[in-house]
């Protein structure tokens, strides 16, 4: 979908909001430089502290969830920008947008985006997520969501779509993701 961003001209940059370990932010920026694209970022989202635990006042539908709990999804930035000089890849258009996103997404300074790409486990973190990027997405551009198979993560998805007309089809990737083309103008 990077690769069709790009030679089908979808103006915006690419962002991953939960980056793990920031091996999809990598191939992201790599790609930019197999296709010699020089004007595109890369965004990366995360608390890089791990998932946070769940607010079930504001969002019932992550009651009982234990992501927070897990050690290994807490990698920090640090060790992300490090996976990025192993490919010699971190530059100023790897942009880290550090922090939970509901305080670092709604400001994010990123204008267009090509690709959004969903990896927030919860419904907390994909539906803000959705509600502060989602109409930055150009027309044509893509929306992935990793965590689709799980779900609160699969319920925030569909509300939203619902709430916002979204009728392009969800196509599969793997079993647990899928991804939809933007149409919106």
């Amino acid at each position: 979908l990077c690769v069709a961003a790009i030679i089908n001209e979808i103006p915006g940059d690419f962002i991953e909001t939960g980056v793990w370990r920031g091996g999809a932010c990598i191939y992201m920026r790599a790609i930019l430089d197999a296709y010699d694209d020089s004007h595109r970022r890369v965004f990366v989202a995360d608390s890089f502290k791990g998932l946070p635990p769940p607010n079930t006042e504001l969002y019932a539908a992550d009651a009982g969830d234990v992501f927070y709990q897990f050690e290994q999804l807490a990698i920090s930035r640090q060790e992300v920008e490090e996976n990025f000089r192993k490919y010699a890849l971190l530059d100023e258009r790897v942009v880290f947008l550090e922090g939970w996103f509901k305080n670092t997404l709604p400001t994010a300074p990123i204008d267009n985006i090509a690709i959004l790409r969903l990896d927030g486990d919860m419904y907390e973190s994909t539906i803000q997520a959705l509600d502060a990027l989602y109409h930055k997405v150009s027309q044509g551009g893509s929306v992935i969501v990793d965590d689709y198979f799980l779900q609160p993560c699969a319920q925030a998805v569909d509300e939203f779509r619902t709430r916002h007309a979204i009728v392009s089809p969800l196509l599969p990737i793997d079993g647990h993701a899928v991804w939809w083309v933007v149409e919106h103008a």
